[in-house]
């Protein structure tokens, strides 16, 4: 039977820890005659305190994550002309996965040329003040609407090395036609108060001129080599999105495959805003499996594949703010799969989030990243390799004790405020204060308070009080 696991991403609050396990070592109990003063015929189980290994753990809520996504989108709207890969297929950086047809962007790309031509032969035929002014507030409109074309179009791809590629391109043209921008200004203004001749003028206008032109070209050209989509990164691919077509949010899905929420950071080798690209793709046009179709008709952004790096398989696990101080880099762990019962699997902590997560309940919890090795089920069989997005528990294993002075957990109470054990000694019980260490569920280490071999009360304490003889 499948053991229930805690909500997943979510924990509520508690007073002090979550339900940790120990390693249990056999303590023997005795159970008693009631007290010689015969005020109460209430038994009481007695315990001896033993030396024994013991192990604190924590669970938490975990999700199995992978190393790295990238969903490959339209970059204009048009048609998807060719797919080049089968879904499942395993395959490198850089390979070709699908063309996309778009005649929109051809066309942009043409004008682009045709301007480019005409600037290259302009110069002549400027006659006059009023027709410089004229002709350099065109050039930059020209120039605005270029460069806002070209960030557009890079916002629409989630190639995250395409997109920076393009927008770098886009801030160096920028730089560049405001130095030409401004020459043409000086020269124009020169012009009008006379003191500078027309040739001039025209001369820097006609850079300005050709320099956009040539900008727009080549941002226009980007674009359309963007057409063709390869993959940025090695792996499994899937086709459409991380989510399915008809459910919104899949930029969220695959923030959640990689760990990634709120900005809160990523898994080691994920790039967040290189997985996602510029805001949540469109919803594509669902073909016959949902996902588009060669020939289909995309808009920009809409996703048409997705790859997904599976050589690093890891986990999230939310930790309560109760428990996260306990954890650090290298603790290791066992995690049990909701999909995989009776396998465990080993894990160890790569980091733990500095700023906190609010969980659905108002309680507070810590992202601890952890790496995840192979499984295997309790007879020895390997366990299936998990996929991302797979429900898990991780029990962290935060601190342990070998050979530690330890009481059965049942044997603690408070006693104002202090952790307290009742001690029988030749008969008589007496109230002792004791320094707790590692915590386990069974057993808990006493660092100062009582010594092996004597026994203490582990039920029916609420019936003993101090000096009262028990048996």
């Amino acid at each position: 039977m499948r053991r229930a696991s805690p909500p997943r991403l979510s924990a509520a609050p508690r007073p002090r820890r979550p339900v940790i396990s120990a390693t249990l070592v056999a303590a023997t109990v005795l159970f008693g005659l009631s007290a010689a003063s015969c005020e109460s015929d209430e038994q009481v189980g007695l315990a001896s305190v033993e030396r024994a290994d013991v192990a604190e753990l924590v669970d938490a809520p975990a999700s199995v994550t992978a190393r790295a996504a990238a969903t490959l989108s339209a970059p204009a709207d048009g048609t998807l002309a060719e797919l080049r890969v089968r879904p499942g297929a395993q395959v490198r950086a850089g390979r070709v996965l699908a063309v996309i047809h778009s005649p929109s962007a051809r066309d942009r790309l043409a004008k682009a040329r045709r301007a480019l031509d005409a600037a290259r032969s302009a110069g002549r035929g400027v006659g006059g003040g009023a027709d410089l002014a004229r002709l350099r507030r065109g050039t930059d409109r020209a120039a605005d609407q270029a460069f806002r074309a070209a960030r557009d179009a890079a916002d629409k791809l989630t190639d995250p090395g395409a997109r920076a590629a393009l927008l770098a391109q886009v801030r160096v043209a920028e730089r560049q036609y405001e130095a030409a921008a401004e020459t043409a200004s000086t020269a124009v203004r020169a012009v009008q108060r006379g003191v500078a001749g027309l040739n001039s003028a025209v001369r820097a206008l006609s850079a300005a001129q050709r320099l956009q032109a040539e900008q727009a070209y080549d941002l226009a050209k980007a674009t359309v080599d963007a057409l063709v989509l390869r993959a940025p990164i090695g792996g499994v691919v899937q086709l459409g999105g991380a989510a399915s077509p008809a459910a919104p949010g899949s930029a969220e899905a695959l923030a959640g495959l990689l760990g990634v929420t709120g900005g809160l950071g990523a898994p080691a080798g994920v790039d967040p805003a290189g997985a996602l690209g510029g805001g949540a793709p469109a919803a594509p046009v669902a073909g016959v499996d949902g996902t588009v179709p060669v020939g289909g008709r995309v808009s920009a952004g809409t996703p048409i594949l997705t790859v997904v790096d599976l050589t690093d398989l890891g986990l999230v696990a939310e930790v309560d703010e109760t428990d996260v101080l306990l954890v650090g880099q290298g603790v290791p762990a066992s995690v049990e799969l909701d999909a995989a019962t009776g396998a465990e699997y080993p894990a160890r902590v790569r980091s733990v989030d500095v700023l906190p997560t609010a969980s659905a309940r108002g309680g507070v919890t810590y992202r601890v990243r952890l790496s995840l090795g192979s499984g295997r089920f309790a007879d020895g069989r390997a366990a299936p390799a998990p996929r991302p997005g797979m429900s898990a528990v991780v029990r962290l294993r935060v601190r342990e004790a070998a050979g530690a002075v330890t009481v059965p957990a049942a044997a603690l109470h408070s006693d104002q405020g202090r952790d307290a054990v009742w001690v029988v000694e030749d008969g008589i019980a007496e109230q002792v204060p004791v320094t707790v260490g590692v915590q386990g569920q069974d057993l808990v280490q006493i660092v100062s308070g009582v010594q092996p071999g004597q026994q203490v009360v582990v039920s029916g304490g609420d019936q003993v009080r101090p000096g009262e003889r028990v048996r």
